[in-house]
């Protein structure tokens, strides 16, 4: 396969993208000034593809995801490619193959690639819609799109297209991204001796109520499982409409509250820690080397980041900075043919775990994804031990993007 025609770098809307605007609105700025500019602009020239994509990513940073993904439907209208430039863009070339969706769409490689000079370019592909007939050219690609029930059709279609890129690709296994299901991870690792993974099975509604009423038990539905379990939507994140259900009544209830048609059921581990605490890590896996994103600690079994008091507690954040400190040499050490075991099954360059461990000292496997954002834009002033971990995992990723390059340079003279 051949590159379509190369597209002139003028005709490529350039944005301020994802971590510029992120970060300013993680830090409080008031953003009215660059949004009225954005809406003038758009007011002046409704072509304007780079301001309705920066329009589309301040609502949703600020969350007005419904009105943020209608202006971002507008800004696919005008352009399918955009370009941030990193630095003076005079590294590496990347073109990203994306997908319009919320935050947790796609790899959050605007994070990733912080600190670098790395010219990104990202195509945004959907179902049925064809690729431009002029793609700037590159030195690799990324496949970039996180796996969730809507995406899987144009994971699919991916398939066959990427395994004809006449540029590396990295992540280029959209099936192995498709398959990183809640339900299809815990099935990948049901019999490791090194990972649990709780038995999750995806049910619809008519599936739950005999449960929900005494008729049948958990372990009709999920083998060798009893309350409590855990239920959620197919393609909920962050916890939302996510319920620990201890018993059939209670099961009752939030199908009464949830009308969803379909979800997933998960068996629930407890693993408070003994002083009665939770701990859920976030951990990016890149070339198969893993580096911590963060440790959360908090007093409820569902776990995350910001709600868990890590800025409100020194003696929380004491203990996450002990835990970036020692990584490589205690969990990385202690976990590291699970995770190896774990790489190997995905097949991938980058993924991202949120994980915790059992009483007995197991990896113990929550999710699993190419989507999970990993970031740098907590304050330096209450988080002072953040910024040289991430620091440190960016720099691998975008060491890694370059050796997959350099790799095919070295393949390209040999020939």
């Amino acid at each position: 396969m051949t590159l379509p025609a190369l597209i002139a770098d003028a005709d490529i809307p350039q944005v301020l993208g994802l971590s510029h605007l992120a970060q300013q609105v993680f830090d409080e700025v008031d953003l009215t000034p660059v949004f009225n500019s954005m809406t003038a602009r758009v007011n002046a020239d409704s072509n304007d593809a780079a301001a309705w994509y920066d329009i589309a990513l301040m609502l949703t940073l600020t969350g007005q995801i419904d009105r943020g993904l209608e202006i971002q439907a507008l800004a696919m209208q005008a352009s399918r490619l955009y370009r941030r430039v990193h630095g003076d863009g005079s590294d590496l070339r990347i073109l990203a193959f994306v997908t319009p969706g919320d935050l947790m769409a796609n790899t959050p490689l605007d994070f990733l690639l912080e600190g670098s000079n790395i010219r990104l370019d990202l195509l945004y592909v959907e179902p049925g819609v064809a690729l431009p007939a002029e793609l700037p050219d590159h030195d690799l690609a990324f496949l970039a799109i996180g796996e969730s029930k809507s995406n899987a059709v144009v994971l699919a279609a991916l398939e066959p297209v990427l395994a004809a890129w006449p540029r590396p690709v990295v992540n280029g296994r959209p099936l192995q991204i498709a398959g990183l299901t809640r339900d299809g991870v815990a099935a990948q690792f049901a019999d490791s001796g090194r990972i649990v993974a709780p038995t999750t099975r995806r049910l619809t509604r008519a599936d739950l109520y005999p449960l929900a009423v005494g008729e049948t038990a958990v372990s009709d539905l999920l083998p060798g499982a009893s309350f409590p379990i855990i239920i959620r939507p197919i393609d909920s994140h962050a916890g939302l409409a996510l319920e620990k259900c201890d018993a059939p009544d209670d099961l009752a209830g939030y199908l009464a509250q949830h009308p969803g048609p379909e979800f997933f059921v998960t068996d629930y581990v407890d693993y408070a820690s003994p002083d009665g605490k939770f701990r859920k890590q976030r951990v990016a896996i890149i070339g198969g080397v893993p580096f911590i994103s963060h440790l959360a600690v908090s007093d409820h079994w569902m776990v995350h980041y910001l709600s868990a008091g890590m800025a409100e507690k020194a003696e929380r954040r004491a203990e996450e900075a002990a835990f970036m400190e020692a990584f490589d040499n205690d969990f990385a050490v202690r976990h590291a043919q699970a995770l190896a075991e774990m790489t190997e099954g995905f097949g991938l360059d980058y993924y991202a775990i949120d994980c915790g461990e059992t009483a007995d000292g197991q990896l113990l496997l929550f999710e699993a994804d190419v989507a999970m954002i990993v970031h740098a834009m907590d304050s330096e002033t209450l988080f002072p031990y953040k910024k040289p971990a991430m620091k440190k995992l960016f720099a691998a990723f975008q060491q890694m993007l370059q050796a997959t390059a350099d790799h095919q340079a070295l393949g390209i003279r040999a020939a």
